[in-house]
C-alpha cells in the first residue's frame, strides 16, 4: 500500500509551492520546488534539480529530508479552503540511468534528480 493517498494527488493536479528541508551540521536549509515538477513512482518523489546544491551537500551527510506541500484550491480537513502534506523521507541525487533519462526529457533545464523515498505521508491541514 502507498504512502500517498488520494487527496495528496488531488493536491498534485493543483500549482502549489513545494518546500524540501534539508540538514547537516545542525543547520536547515530549505529549496523550493512546484508542484507540478513532481513524478510520483510508487512510494517516491523524483524532482528536477537545476540547482540544489546546498540540499545535496546536504543529503551527501544526512539523506533524511522534510518536503511540505498544498494547495489552497483542495478541500481539506473539516471543510478548510486548502490542504497540505508532510512528507519524511530518505533522499539521493540521481544523474544517470532510465528515470534520469525520462526527467531530462520532460525537464530539459534539470542536472540531477532528486530521488526522495517517502517514509510517511501526512495531511496537515
Amino acid at each position: 500500500m502507498s504512502v500517498f493517498n488520494e487527496k495528496f494527488f488531488e493536491v498534485l493536479n493543483h500549482e502549489g509551492v513545494v518546500s524540501i528541508v534539508s540538514w547537516r551540521n545542525g543547520e536547515a536549509n530549505v529549496t523550493n520546488t512546484w508542484n507540478s515538477y513532481l513524478v510520483i513512482k510508487d512510494d517516491r518523489i523524483l524532482l528536477p534539480a537545476a540547482g540544489m546544491n546546498s540540499t545535496e551537500a546536504d543529503v551527501n551527510v544526512n539523506n533524511k529530508v522534510k518536503v511540505t506541500l498544498g494547495s489552497k484550491d483542495v478541500i481539506g480537513f473539516n471543510n478548510y479552503q486548502g490542504t497540505g502534506f508532510l512528507i519524511v523521507g530518505i533522499a539521493k541525487f540521481v544523474e544517470s540511468g532510465e528515470e534520469f533519462d525520462m526527467m531530462k526529457e520532460k525537464y530539459p533545464f534539470l542536472r540531477k534528480v532528486l530521488e526522495i523515498k517517502a517514509e510517511s505521508a501526512k495531511q496537515l491541514l
